[in-house]
């Protein structure tokens, strides 16, 4: 149980902007192992600046992102190149080549990051397909599948080198209710299976309760957390007008039922 507690990402008095305009500012929370943690929020509230910052591609303006107790942003290059090693992203378009099948995208990390041989990261390239449902298909174009299809593709590419945190831009973007849902208990089961630490950033309220066993909400006027907590414990809990609104979309609503997910 000590092990399953052990934060591997925490963020500290994290402030971001563009140049002089500040997008969220005193930024603290923790991700433990095993967490299904969700940055939850409106459009335009910084969630997707966050992610930037968290996987490596903006620096923030003040404080600390640590892995392991290691200052992310605190490292040179190359060291700050080997953490990232350990992250996988799925973008929110997916961000495949186009002009390669779906087995050369997800071959392509463990030909340029790996030793295997050819045979080996074919074997590999198969087994991660299979894992996300595409079975067979390692020989097709992204124009040739679907919107749904495409992000498994891509989640994939993303689990290819076993990462131990998964990173998922608005995974359900895009997709019609019956292909997010499938996602969404795709996410349950890779974090399951691969004994991962996910990091959802999304808005859409069915993914939220349906996968997220922490998180925390961003306020675009405030520009910093206003609640952390379980998702459900905070639909159930929370009196701030601003978390019930997110959480309701201003409807009354019980607690969703029949996607039990981390719960």
């Amino acid at each position: 149980m000590e092990e399953a507690s052990k934060p591997v990402i925490q963020v500290r008095r994290l402030d971001l902007s563009y140049d002089d305009y500040p997008v969220m500012r005193d930024l603290n929370f923790s991700v433990n192992k095993g967490d299904i943690f969700v940055v939850m929020g409106p459009s335009g509230c910084g969630k997707t600046t966050l992610l930037k910052a968290l996987i490596g591609l903006k620096e923030p303006a003040k404080g600390e992102i640590l892995y392991d107790g290691v200052s992310f942003w605190g490292q040179d290059e190359t060291a700050r190149q080997a953490l990232m090693r350990r992250f996988g992203v799925l973008y929110q378009g997916g961000a495949l080549w186009s002009s390669l099948t779906l087995g050369e995208n997800v071959a392509l990390p463990l030909q340029l990051y790996s030793k295997l041989s050819a045979g080996q990261v074919k074997e590999m390239l198969e087994l991660k397909l299979a894992l996300v449902g595409l079975s067979g298909y390692a020989d097709f174009y992204p124009a040739q599948i679907s919107g749904g299809m495409r992000k498994r593709a891509g989640l994939a590419r993303a689990i290819a080198l076993d990462p131990d945190i998964i990173f998922f831009d608005e995974p359900s973007s895009g997709l019609d209710p019956l292909s997010g849902r499938l996602l969404d208990d795709l996410i349950l089961q890779l974090r399951d299976t691969l004994g991962a630490t996910i990091v959802v950033v999304t808005h859409e309220l069915a993914s939220i309760f349906a996968v997220g066993s922490n998180a925390v909400l961003l306020d675009a006027e405030s520009k910093t957390i206003i609640a952390a907590g379980s998702p459900r414990d905070l639909l159930a809990d929370s009196r701030d007008p601003r978390v019930i609104q997110f959480l309701t979309r201003g409807e009354k609503t019980s607690l969703p039922s029949g996607r039990q997910g981390a719960y």
